[in-house]
C-alpha cells in the first residue's frame, strides 16, 4: 500500500503544536494559586430534545439518549454520521460505502445488503423517516443535533427501531439575516467547503440556503499505476423555506439533493501470490495473510464506480387550536446509486472478480400528529402512512480468465490441464484456428424488486400523578405489506457466446469431444432454487402487524435528580432474502426493560445519567456468508439473541472556560439460540459486540478579549475487541490472522484548536483526525476465497491534519 504525503501536513502540525504550547502557557498563568479563590461558579447549559415527540428538557426524559450537538460535530469534523460513531459509545456506523452502509445500536444491526429486509436502527430527519441504507448516509448539511435514542422506539418513532432511533434535527430559517462560508484543506488534496445563508422575506417568512462540496485525491495509490484508488467526490445542497398564515399556523419546506460521483473502494490484496501465472494456495491459509497497511495497492477493476444522485422534499404544516397541536408531515424521497468494488484485491485477470450493487428508490411518508399538554396530562397520538418502491441489482463480474481459474479449482474440466477455455484455446491455437475463449467479460445478476406499504395508529400520554411521579404509557399499531420479486437470468457473456457459435460452425466441439453445453454454465448464483428458476421471475408477498406498547415511570426526588424504569417492545417487518428465490423471514421482536437515574448538581457544573437495561431479541434478521455451498453465497439468517448493559453519560462544566465529558457503554450480548447453516451450534457464545466502548472530550476556551478567543478540543474515542464465538470465525469478522487483526479493539483521537475573532464573524482552526494513526481492517472481500484463492481488505483512513478558514456575517 502506497500512503501519500503532503507539504501541508507538516505546517499543519507546525501551527496546531504551536497554538497548543501557547495555550498551555496560558493556562499555567490563568489557573488559581494557593490561597487564590476558585473561579466562580458555572451554570450548565439547559439542553432541549425532542426525543418523545415533544419538547423537553434533556435530564427531564426517561430514556437512554446521547446528543451529538453542532459544536462536537465541527470538533471531530465529521461529514456524516459515520464520524461521530466512535464518540457515541455503543453506536456504530460503517460508512466505508455511503450507498452502502451499516448500523448498529446496542448490538442490533442489520447490514442492509438487500431491499427485501430493512435496517434495525431508524434514521429520520426532522422526524421523517430516511429509508433503507442506500438512501441514509447523507453529507450533514446545516445540522443542529443528533439524538442517539438506545432502545426500542417503535411507540414513537415507528417502523425499525427496534435498537434505537438516531433522530437527525436541523435549523428552520430563521427571522435575522446571516450567513456563513467555510473552507477545509487537508492532507490528500481535501476540500471541503460549506455555506449557508438565512434570508427574510417579510415578517413572518425566510429562506435558509445550504451547499456542501467534498472532493479529496485519496490516501492510497496504485502501485503499478501511481492512480489514486480512494479518492471523494460528491455535494449537496439544501433549501428550506418556512412561513406563517395568521397567528395560529407555520409551514415549513426543504428540498435536499446530493450528487456522488467517485470511485468504489479500494481493495488490496492479502494473500501472497506466486509468480504470475501461478495460483494461490487453496485452501487458503489465513495465519499467512499479509498486512494490508504495508502492502502495496495492485487493482485492475473494470469500471470502478460508486455514485448516487439523492432528492427529498419534506412540507411540515403546524396548526395551534385552542385544545392542543396538529402538526401534517408530508415526505418524499428519491435515489439511484451505484457500487462497484473490487473483491480480489490482485490485478491478475485470472484472478479477476468484482462486485456491483446498483439501487433506485422511491418513498412516501404522510404523517398526522395531535399533541396536546393540560395540568395532568401530556398527551400525543397520530396516524401515518408509508410508500416504498424499489429496484435492485446484484452483479458479480470476471472474465472467461477467472472462471477458469474457478473451474480448475473445483475440477470440472474433462481436459488434461483442469481448465475448459485456457485447454480449448491452446488447442485452437495449434490448428491455427483465430479464435480465443479467453479474456471475455463474464456477468451474473440478480434483480429484485419491491413495494412496500406501511400502516400505524399510535398513542402516548404521560400523566402526571404529581408534581413529583409521572407515569407514561405508549401503544403503537402497526401493519406492513411487501409485495417481492425475483429474477435471475444465465450468465451473460455475449463475447464468449459468439465465439462459441463460430466453434459450432467449425465443428469444433466434435473434434475436441466436448459438447457446446459444457461451455455454458453459471459460477455464482447456482443454489438449487436459483437453478430451477433460470429466466423466469418469482413473485411472493406477505404481510405483518404488531402492536408495540411502551410503559415508563419516573420519579423526581429532587428538582434535580430523577429516577425511571421503563419496558418497551421493538418491532421490525419481516421480509425476503434478495438472493435466495422463495427464502422469507418472519418479523422481529424486542423486549428491552429498563432503569437509570439522571442528576444534575448545579454547584458543580456537573450532570450525568446512567442507565441498566435488560433485552431479548427474537428472529433477529442477519445477513451472513453461507459457506455450505462450493461458491458462498449471502443469504438472511435468523437468531435469538440475549443481552444486559449499561450507559453512562456525564458532563462537567469545570469552569466558565474548561468542559469535560465522559461516556461510556457495557453490554453482554449472547446468542439464546442459534444453528449456524454450516450446523454449528452457538447457543450462549457471544454475538460478537465488544463489551466496553467509551468516548471523553476536553474543551478549553481562551478569552483574549478584544483579540477573540481560542478554543482546543481533543476528543477521544474506544471500542474494546470482539468477543469472538464459532460464528464470528467462520465468517471472517474475527480470525487467527496476526497481520489483519480482524476484530481487535479500536481508537480513535482527534483535535482542533481554533481562533475566533471578537464579533464571532471571522475564524481559523487547524485539526488533526485520527491522531494516533490507527488504521483498521474495516471489511474482507472473500467472495473468491474458496474458490480463486484471495481474499481483499478494505482499510479505515490514516492520520489527516487539516485547516478551516471560516467567516460570518
Amino acid at each position: 500500500m502506497t500512503v501519500r504525503k503532503h507539504p501541508l501536513s507538516l505546517r499543519v502540525r507546525q501551527a496546531l503544536f504551536g497554538s497548543i504550547a501557547a495555550g498551555a502557557a496560558s493556562l499555567a498563568i490563568a489557573a488559581p494559586q494557593d490561597g487564590e479563590a476558585a473561579p466562580d461558579a458555572v451554570t450548565l447549559d439547559r439542553i432541549t430534545v425532542t426525543a418523545q415527540s415533544r419538547e423537553q428538557e434533556l435530564q427531564d426524559v426517561p430514556i437512554a439518549l446521547q446528543v451529538v450537538n453542532a459544536q462536537m460535530l465541527d470538533d471531530v469534523v465529521a461529514r456524516d454520521l459515520s464520524g461521530v460513531d466512535m464518540f457515541v459509545p455503543g453506536l456504530v456506523v460503517n460508512g466505508q460505502q455511503p450507498t452502502q452502509p451499516s448500523f448498529q445500536l446496542r448490538g442490533i444491526s442489520t447490514d442492509d445488503f438487500g431491499i427485501g429486509t430493512d435496517p434495525a436502527v431508524g434514521v429520520y430527519v426532522d422526524g421523517v423517516y430516511a429509508g433503507r441504507g442506500g438512501g441514509v448516509l447523507l453529507p450533514f448539511t446545516d445540522v443542529e443535533r443528533i439524538e442517539v435514542l438506545k432502545g426500542p422506539q417503535g411507540t414513537l418513532f415507528g417502523r425499525n427501531t427496534a435498537a434505537g432511533a438516531v433522530s437527525i434535527i436541523t435549523h428552520r430559517p430563521g427571522s435575522e439575516f446571516e450567513g456563513r462560508a467555510r473552507v477545509r484543506l487537508a492532507e490528500y488534496g481535501k476540500r471541503y467547503v460549506d455555506a449557508m445563508a438565512n434570508i427574510p422575506v417579510g415578517e413572518d417568512s425566510a429562506f435558509r440556503l445550504n451547499g456542501v462540496f467534498n472532493q479529496a485525491d485519496g490516501w492510497i495509490k496504485d502501485a503499478n499505476t501511481g492512480k489514486d484508488l480512494a479518492p471523494e467526490d460528491n455535494w449537496a445542497t439544501r433549501a428550506a423555506f418556512s412561513t406563517r398564515f395568521g397567528d395560529d399556523t407555520t409551514a415549513w419546506i426543504t428540498w435536499d439533493h446530493e450528487n456522488l460521483d467517485q470511485l468504489g473502494q479500494a481493495t488490496i490484496g492479502v494473500v501472497p501470490l506466486p509468480a504470475s501465472p501461478g495460483l494461490p494456495s487453496l485452501p487458503v491459509d489465513e495465519t499467512a495473510y499479509l498486512d494490508p497497511r504495508k502492502t502495496p495497492a495492485a487493482v485492475d477493476v473494470d469500471g470502478n464506480e460508486e455514485s448516487r444522485k439523492f432528492d427529498g422534499v419534506t412540507l411540515i404544516v403546524d396548526h395551534a387550536f385552542e385544545w392542543g397541536n396538529l402538526t401534517s408531515t408530508t415526505a418524499w424521497h428519491s435515489y439511484d446509486s451505484l457500487n462497484r468494488v473490487e473483491e480480489d484485491g490482485t490485478d491478475r485477470r485470472y484472478l479477476y472478480v468484482d462486485s456491483v450493487n446498483t439501487e433506485s428508490n422511491t418513498n412516501f411518508y404522510q404523517e398526522f400528529r395531535f399533541a396536546g399538554s393540560g395540568e395532568r396530562f401530556d398527551w400525543v397520538a397520530g396516524a401515518s402512512y408509508f410508500r416504498e418502491s424499489a429496484d435492485q441489482t446484484s452483479q458479480v463480474n470476471a472474465y472467461t480468465d477467472s472462471v477458469d481459474t474457478i473451474v480448475h479449482n473445483m475440477g470440472l474440466a474433462p481436459t488434461p490441464d483442469g481448465t475448459l477455455f485456457g485447454f480449448t484455446s491452446q488447442v485452437m491455437q495449434m490448428y491455427g484456428i483465430p479464435l480465443s475463449l479467453m479474456g471475455e467479460p463474464w456477468n451474473e445478476k440478480f434483480v429484485n424488486s419491491l413495494d412496500t406499504t406501511a400502516y400505524a395508529l399510535y398513542g402516548d400520554v404521560i400523566w402526571k400523578v404529581n408534581d413529583r411521579f409521572n407515569l407514561t404509557f405508549g401503544l403503537r399499531y402497526t401493519q406492513d405489506k411487501k409485495d417481492f420479486s425475483w429474477f435471475n437470468d444465465h450468465r451473460y457473456a455475449p463475447g464468449l457466446d459468439a465465439t462459441l457459435d463460430q466453434m459450432e460452425a467449425l465443428g469444433i466441439f466434435d473434434m475436441l469431444g466436448i459438447p457446446k453445453e459444457a461451455y455454458i454454465f453459471d459460477i455464482a448464483f447456482i443454489d438449487p432454487p436459483a437453478m430451477m428458476n433460470k429466466g423466469l421471475t418469482t413473485r411472493d408477498s406477505d404481510s405483518w402487524d404488531d402492536i408495540s406498547p411502551r410503559f415508563v415511570a419516573d420519579y423526581h426526588f429532587t428538582d434535580d435528580l430523577m429516577g425511571f424504569a421503563s419496558l418497551a417492545k421493538g418491532y421490525k417487518a419481516g421480509g425476503f432474502n434478495s438472493l435466495q428465490i422463495g427464502s422469507e423471514f418472519d418479523n422481529e421482536d424486542v423486549w428491552n426493560f429498563e432503569t437509570g437515574i439522571k442528576h444534575v448538581l448545579p454547584a458543580y457544573g456537573l450532570q450525568y445519567d446512567a442507565s441498566v437495561y435488560y433485552y431479548t431479541y427474537d428472529n433477529r434478521q442477519a445477513i451472513r456468508l453461507d459457506t455450505t455451498t462450493a461458491i458462498p453465497r449471502y443469504v438472511v439468517d435468523t437468531s435469538d439473541l440475549e443481552a444486559w448493559g449499561v450507559d453512562f453519560n456525564a458532563i462537567w462544566q469545570a469552569t466558565r472556560a474548561l468542559t469535560l465529558d465522559f461516556n461510556a457503554a457495557y453490554i453482554d450480548s449472547t446468542y439464546k439460540q442459534y444453528v449456524t447453516p454450516e450446523g454449528i451450534d452457538v447457543s450462549g457464545q457471544p454475538t460478537g459486540v465488544p463489551k466496553w466502548s467509551a468516548a471523553a472530550g476536553a474543551a478549553y476556551l481562551w478569552d483574549l478579549g478584544g483579540n477573540g478567543s481560542v478554543r482546543a478540543s481533543l476528543r477521544y474515542g474506544y471500542r474494546g475487541r470482539t468477543r469472538c464465538s464459532d460464528e464470528s470465525l467462520s465468517q471472517g469478522t474475527c480470525g487467527v490472522s496476526p497481520a489483519l487483526r480482524l476484530g481487535e479493539a479500536r481508537q480513535l483521537a482527534n483535535l482542533r484548536v481554533g481562533w475566533t475573532s471578537a464579533n464571532g464573524r471571522l475564524g481559523v482552526a487547524v485539526y488533526g483526525e485520527n491522531l494516533l494513526d490507527e488504521q483498521y481492517v474495516e471489511g474482507l472481500g472473500t467472495y473468491g476465497k474458496t474458490v480463486l484463492g484471495t481474499v481483499g481488505a478494505r482499510l479505515t483512513t490514516p492520520r489527516v491534519w487539516g485547516m478551516e478558514f471560516s467567516a460570518s456575517f
